[in-house]
């Protein structure tokens, strides 16, 4: 990349980046696959387990206090232990999807977990104790979000029977890893024990590295709303109805789908996405005319407001073609996210170190949801982006230039430390 920095010492204000490289290494061969070269630690296999352990035996030989809270979120600390004083939090997680690259949320991980090494070496000028949180089930194999859900109050009983795509319970899944599931509900932290929360990730998209720039300093965290639609028409024979006799569930689709463009341009803003990611024609026989049909959409914005209006567009596009189409429209709302804007004085301290290590970034939006999105409900929130190769993400492909994650890791720890320290909070 564009970005050649030259090694620091190793010390409080860096990172030892042989020892964040062999980190990164080590991690990548728990849940390889050797046929496919992916990652498989989804949450709470075996694979996930030993992901855990291995990050607090890690902690153990730091010499950092380390532990798993009731939804089996690892959770580092160093610096004073006055529960009076709230800690700066820096997070992510090492469950993957099926067939993960090596970086993806892991990445965030161990640079936090250099951070604390380092900033345990000068342990005594701490003010604010500093945390390293891994959350568990960031993925989705349970639905996603469980760990910081859990670490911010927001899950309920209910949550512990989320089914997999196999049909196996959130419960069951974690009693076979020895963990009762029930003390996830005690996880919760009080808003007045976080200071704030950092998150350090790949970008999983082309921006930073089409420009050549080492890190991205995020503003904003989309949100997002998931629908499946449904038209309904009217199944019949492919040679002996007549075009213009039809109720074809599937020209349905084919108008909205042309929608898009029209609907984003016109109701959105430079950064709304929307997505038809699945479909289904049914009864699916190719002398068949479509009687019904059913897909996905997936929208993104990082203004609520844009976000609403896109809704309220898309639903008055899908109603309007099923009028002139004669079909049934069906819509199921299957989630909504709303956006989160990060925190402007943390913001603002990242753009200052920044420029003090001299390099190159820009300010930008996050496209993807992160576990920063949920604890921004309890505390001020910030993320750094570091390139993806190529854009490349949830695959082996997965790559950040070794350059480009030391750029991250310094800069993180030099955020962190310019707030957590004496010598530099005076």
């Amino acid at each position: 990349m564009a970005v050649s920095t030259p090694e620091p010492k190793t010390g409080p204000d860096s990172i030892d980046t042989e020892r964040l490289k062999r980190d990164i290494l080590e991690l990548a061969e728990i849940g390889r696959n050797e046929e496919d070269r992916g990652l498989y630690r989804m949450a709470f296999t075996e694979a996930d387990m030993e992901a855990k352990q291995w990050l607090l035996d890690r902690l153990k030989l730091s010499g950092i206090r380390g532990r798993l809270d009731g939804a089996a979120n690892v959770i580092g600390r160093v610096g004073p232990d006055d529960p009076e004083v709230p800690a700066i939090l820096i997070g992510s997680h090492t469950d993957t999807v099926p067939r993960a690259g090596m970086l993806d949320g892991a990445l965030g991980v161990l640079c936090g977990l250099e951070v604390l090494r380092q900033l345990k070496e000068c342990e005594d000028e701490l003010e604010v104790p500093v945390e390293l949180i891994s959350f568990s089930d960031e993925e989705g194999r349970f639905g996603g979000m469980l760990g910081s859900q859990a670490f911010a109050g927001l899950i309920s009983p209910e949550t512990l029977y989320q089914p997999d795509l196999d049909g196996i319970v959130l419960r069951d899944a974690m009693e076979e890893r020895g963990l009762n599931a029930f003390d996830a509900l005690g996880a919760r932290r009080s808003p007045n024990t976080v200071r704030a929360y950092y998150e350090l990730h790949i970008e999983q998209g082309p921006v930073l590295d089409e420009a050549g720039e080492s890190v991205g300093i995020v503003e904003a965290i989309t949100g997002l709303f998931k629908w499946l639609v449904r038209f309904r028409g009217e199944a019949n024979h492919a040679g002996t109805t007549p075009m213009e006799m039809r109720h074809d569930a599937f020209m349905g689709l084919a108008d909205f789908a042309h929608e898009i463009p029209r609907i984003l341009e016109e109701n959105g803003s430079e950064r709304s996405r929307a997505t038809i990611g699945k479909a289904q024609i049914l009864p699916g026989a190719p002398n068949t005319v479509p009687g019904e049909v059913e897909f996905s959409l997936d929208v993104r914005d990082t203004d609520p407001e844009v976000l609403d209006e896109l809704a309220n567009a898309f639903r008055k596009a899908l109603s309007a073609i099923g009028r002139r189409r004669q079909l049934m429209m069906e819509l199921e709302i299957q989630s909504r996210i709303e956006p989160v804007a990060c925190d402007p004085e943390l913001v603002g301290n990242l753009e200052k170190k920044a420029e003090e290590l001299d390099l190159l970034w820009r300010r930008m939006p996050s496209g993807a949801a992160h576990d920063a999105q949920i604890i921004a409900g309890i505390a001020p929130v910030a993320m750094l982006f570091v390139p993806s190769r190529d854009g490349q993400s949830h695959s082996p492909s997965e790559w950040t230039d070794w350059e480009d994650i030391f750029a991250g890791a310094r800069l993180l720890c030099q955020s962190v430390r310019s707030i957590a320290c004496k010598e530099s909070s005076n």
